[in-house]
């Protein structure tokens, strides 16, 4: 799907999209896009709309929980206003004035984002959700479904591996709507042709060699 016509989908365009009840939706592929996100963000701020990403790194796992994800998406929603919601100021005095000045717990940090979205229309990215680790998963989409039931100005768009959309399907029900996201043979050689034109050591390559690459890329990239 061409990436306008994907971003135009999750802003307006959702006819075909509708939750339980119009409440909330969420449309989850399985090939990450930062464009995708860049043209959201694009189409969100003409539209006064907050747009607040996250992306999964294999490499930080231990550092990825979803207390840290939703206060990094929470901190996000927040700065898209111009004047921090007095019930978050309230909640986070309430924190701190705790024994031990302790943290958001996870239902707080939920909260706080049902409060920041119901300010105006809101859209979480959440990019590679197969890098999260896997113990993770239930505890986050379960937050995420809360924040939609409470939230219906709120869309999500998630992306991973095609093997995580059962567990999404689950803890989200009928909210869900995947695209999966398949690149075409002749997409591949453009990126290739540009790779290869930004290419230094320029002496390494010539038309012969750009040829035999190109060739060994199938006829169905299925096959790759």
């Amino acid at each position: 799907m061409e990436i306008r016509a994907l971003a135009k989908l999750i802003l307006g365009n959702t006819d075909g999209l509708r939750g339980i009840g119009g409440k909330g939706q969420v449309l989850t592929s399985d090939n990450r896009s930062s464009l995708v996100i860049d043209n959201l963000c694009d189409r969100a701020r003409a539209q006064n709309a907050t747009v607040a990403c996250f992306y999964f790194d294999f490499a930080a796992q231990k550092g990825q929980s979803p207390v840290s994800v939703l206060g990094s998406l929470l901190k996000q929603l927040v700065c898209g206003h111009e004047e921090i919601p007095e019930e978050i100021t309230r909640a986070y005095k309430d924190q701190k004035n705790a024994i031990g000045g302790r943290g958001p717990r996870l239902s707080d940090i939920v909260n706080m984002i049902e409060t920041a979205s119901s300010k105006r229309h809101t859209f979480i990215c959440i990019d590679a959700l197969d890098e999260c680790v896997a113990g993770h998963w239930v505890k986050l989409l379960d937050s995420l479904n809360q924040i939609l039931e409470n939230s219906p100005g709120t869309r999500i768009f998630v992306t991973g591996r095609p093997h995580i959309l059962p567990e999404i399907e689950r803890c989200l029900g009928g909210r869900v709507a995947s695209i999966s996201v398949i690149p075409k043979r002749d997409d591949i050689i453009m990126y290739l042709r540009s790779r290869l034109h930004e290419d230094t050591t320029r002496d390494a390559m010539d038309s012969n060699l750009e040829t035999d690459i190109l060739k060994k890329i199938p006829a169905d990239v299925s096959e790759m």
